[in-house]
């Protein structure tokens, strides 16, 4: 399957450069190039998968990727931005950017983000994972324990959780923590249901209490 993808960035030689790397790599496609919001919410349904910068003139990266998310259907967006700060990766996250990563990933990560995010995964770059859940510093006796201020969730479901917000199949999951893929499916039903969420985005951050009630 062809991943049809739209590049938007207001600086020409970053632009081209990303332009670049799509048309280069296999399985993917260039839908087209916006310098702005405006251009890249008119283009957006031809692409499945959208690069998105947040400082953009007129209407900012954020606003482009709200009013895109409320498209039907929604690419995924994929935020690559040199901005790190922790309110702007939140405001990314809640107007439905599926992914973020920083200008300074590579080639390699950077198409492996677009290949989990338009499966329907989430994934953020290093350094962002670990700010959104700081699940790297917990330790508990028992991994099915419940951690405070987690929403509940046992240590082990927030190894899911980690996991699922790297961009991780269920599938994945369980080889890389040993257990049947039935195990996993559980825990990522539970997760969803203790945080009372719909998908696995608003999970990993509703963990952080990071999204408005």
């Amino acid at each position: 399957m062809t991943i049809r993808v739209l590049v938007v960035d207001d600086h020409p030689i970053f632009r081209d450069g990303l332009a670049a790397l799509v048309s280069a790599t296999e399985g993917f496609e260039l839908s087209g190039i916006a310098d702005d919001g405006e251009t890249a919410l008119a283009a957006a349904q031809a692409a499945d998968v959208i690069l998105m910068d947040l400082n953009l003139p007129g209407m900012s990266g954020v606003e482009a990727t709200r009013a895109i998310a409320s498209c039907e259907p929604a690419p995924a967006v994929l935020v690559v931005t040199m901005v790190d700060d922790d309110d702007t990766v939140i405001a990314a996250m809640q107007a439905g950017a599926r992914g973020y990563v920083l200008k300074g990933a590579t080639a390699g990560d950077i198409t492996a983000a677009v290949r989990t995010v338009a499966g329907g995964g989430a994934v953020f770059g290093a350094g962002v994972a670990a700010r959104i859940l700081g699940l790297a510093a917990t330790t508990t006796p028992s991994v099915n324990q419940p951690v405070a201020g987690a929403g509940g969730l046992t240590a082990r479901e927030q190894e899911v959780l980690s996991l699922v917000a790297e961009g991780l199949s269920n599938a994945q999951i369980a080889r890389r923590l040993d257990l049947s893929l039935k195990t996993v499916q559980n825990y990522v039903s539970h997760i969803l249901d203790k945080l009372q969420v719909h998908d696995r985005t608003q999970a990993a951050l509703l963990a952080r209490g990071m999204l408005e009630d």
